[in-house]
């Protein structure tokens, strides 16, 4: 009995740990692989009539600790963007062990 309920006990850990800790969800949806993604895709459309600028910005997560902006503020900031055309993000994540969540702001 007591071989069998650390046996469960063990099951469940391990599918804890490789059941993404480090996933990104984005705001895009888009798709995304269990064991590797590195996907583009539009988040939103503003209302400058082209771009000249292009600013980013991004977080990343290992394991069980994330940190970042990766806010469109921050990309904005970075770009020195004040009217925005479109919105774009990148999303790359291996094993759900490593992410990285970029936004990419095109504008003037």
């Amino acid at each position: 009995m007591k071989r069998v309920l650390v046996s469960v006990v063990l099951a469940c850990v391990a599918v804890t740990l490789v059941s993404g800790c480090a996933m990104v969800g984005g705001v895009a949806g888009g798709t995304y692989g269990g064991v590797f993604t590195q996907t583009d895709a539009a988040v939103a459309v503003g209302n400058a009539s082209g771009y000249s600028k292009v600013g980013t910005a991004e977080s990343t997560a290992i394991i069980f600790f994330a940190t970042g902006d990766s806010s469109i503020k921050a990309a904005m900031e970075n770009g020195h963007i004040t009217k925005i055309h479109h919105v774009d993000c990148k999303v790359m994540s291996v094993l759900g062990l490593y992410a990285k969540y970029t936004t990419v702001v095109y504008g003037e």
